[in-house]
C-alpha cells in the first residue's frame, strides 16, 4: 500500500488561516520555539515539538477561523510568560489539573486560544 500522506506528517494536520502570517510565525517561534521558515508560494510549514503545522493567509475558499490548542511544553510557567511577552492575553493563569498537567490558557494577538501544559504525572 502507498504513502497517502508526506513523510513526517500525521494524519491530521493543524492549519492556522492569518492575515498576519509573519506575525503569527513570529509569535510562534518565540512563544514555542517553533522552527521553520516563511513560504510565499506555498502555506508556511512550522514544527513545534514532533507536530507540524500549516499557517497561510486567508482569501478565496479560506476564511480566518480561530483555533483552539493544546501543546505541550518543557516549562508552563516559562512559556506563559513568554507568550505575555509576545503581546498573548491571558484565560486561564498556570494551575494544576486533576488529571497530572500544569496548564495556562492564553488567546494570541490574532485570537487564537493556546492550553499549554506540561505533564507532572
Amino acid at each position: 500500500m502507498g504513502s497517502f500522506k508526506p513523510q513526517g506528517w500525521h494524519s491530521v494536520t493543524v492549519r492556522l488561516i492569518t492575515d498576519d502570517v509573519s506575525g503569527t510565525v513570529e509569535f510562534l517561534r518565540l512563544v514555542f520555539d517553533a522552527e521553520g521558515e516563511i513560504e510565499t508560494d506555498r502555506p508556511t510549514e512550522v514544527r513545534i515539538g514532533d507536530t507540524r503545522l500549516m499557517i497561510s493567509s486567508g482569501g478565496g475558499l479560506r476564511e480566518m477561523t480561530r483555533a483552539f490548542l493544546y501543546v505541550y511544553v518543557a516549562d508552563t510557567e516559562a512559556t506563559h510568560a513568554r507568550a505575555m511577552a509576545w503581546g498573548a492575553e491571558a484565560i486561564e493563569p498556570p494551575s494544576d489539573m486533576p488529571y497530572g498537567d500544569r496548564r495556562a490558557t492564553i488567546r494570541d494577538p490574532w485570537g487564537n486560544i493556546w492550553q499549554i501544559a506540561t505533564h507532572r504525572g
